[in-house]
């Protein structure tokens, strides 16, 4: 650990970065993110959609290994956690591996700073959306699963490329309303790990939310996606801010 994190200790949350090789001004912002911004901090916590779409850990395309690379040299002196997204859900422990993170799960209740918080992707809490939870029920189940990882990459590729089109225009066709958390399932869930604060992604409405629920104020942070510039939340024990960076463009 660097002398900066001992005096300063920080740490980052990410997520929504959707990396693809055909979005290489996102790729370029992450990687200047990760060798100036990201050695800074103690600990990464990348919630999801990590990928545009994961096709699996047998993927070892030059575009994937390059993240991985840069991932591991980062986690020789900051420590990287993954909750994996909608996108990605199929990011299993063998790249983790390589890239030196590691997997936590679903929902996780965590301690920084002398803060309790819990931390997930946020597509749990979309519960008015039914068809996308029937479709992530459906998906995290092991006999889907198993039978994805077991089809040739290829086959992969060109079922992920379909199924970005489906939602594409599933997503178009549905209101902002149905795409956005239910407060109600944020209020239970904090409560029945009882906490008040809660941090997330998928959504891509990054804000600070502050509500009251049982007679107890809580605060719900979403993290802003990288479609149009970098996005993440530094946090100190002092506090935490959303913070942005601008693509290059040059």
């Amino acid at each position: 650990m660097s002398s900066s994190n001992t005096t300063s200790p920080v740490s980052y949350f990410i997520a929504d970065l959707h990396l693809a090789d055909n979005r290489p001004d996102i790729t370029a912002c992450f990687l200047s993110f990760l060798q100036n911004q990201a050695p800074k901090a103690e600990k990464l916590f990348i919630l999801g959609d990590l990928f545009e779409y994961w096709l699996g850990d047998d993927d070892d395309s030059p575009f994937v290994e390059t993240i991985a690379n840069a991932l591991k040299t980062l986690s020789t002196q900051t420590k990287i956690f993954f909750i994996q997204g909608n996108r990605d859900f199929l990011l299993g422990k063998a790249f983790a591996k390589r890239s030196g993170m590691t997997l936590l799960p679903d929902v996780e209740k965590i301690s920084l700073y002398r803060q309790e918080l819990i931390i997930l992707h946020g597509d749990t809490l979309c519960t008015r959306d039914l068809a996308y939870q029937a479709f992530r029920k459906k998906s995290r189940s092991w006999w889907w699963q198993g039978i994805m990882k077991n089809l040739p990459l290829f086959l992969r590729k060109r079922i992920a490329e379909n199924y970005r089109k489906k939602s594409a225009a599933s997503t178009a066709m549905k209101s902002q309303d149905i795409m956005d958390v239910t407060q109600q399932e944020v209020e239970r869930v904090m409560a029945d790990m009882q906490v008040d604060l809660m941090i997330h992604g998928h959504t891509h409405r990054p804000d600070v939310h502050h509500f009251t629920s049982e007679n107890v104020a809580r605060t719900r942070v979403v993290l802003g996606d990288w479609y149009d510039q970098g996005s993440w939340l530094k946090f100190t024990p002092q506090g935490y801010e959303l913070l942005n960076q601008p693509f290059d463009r040059k």
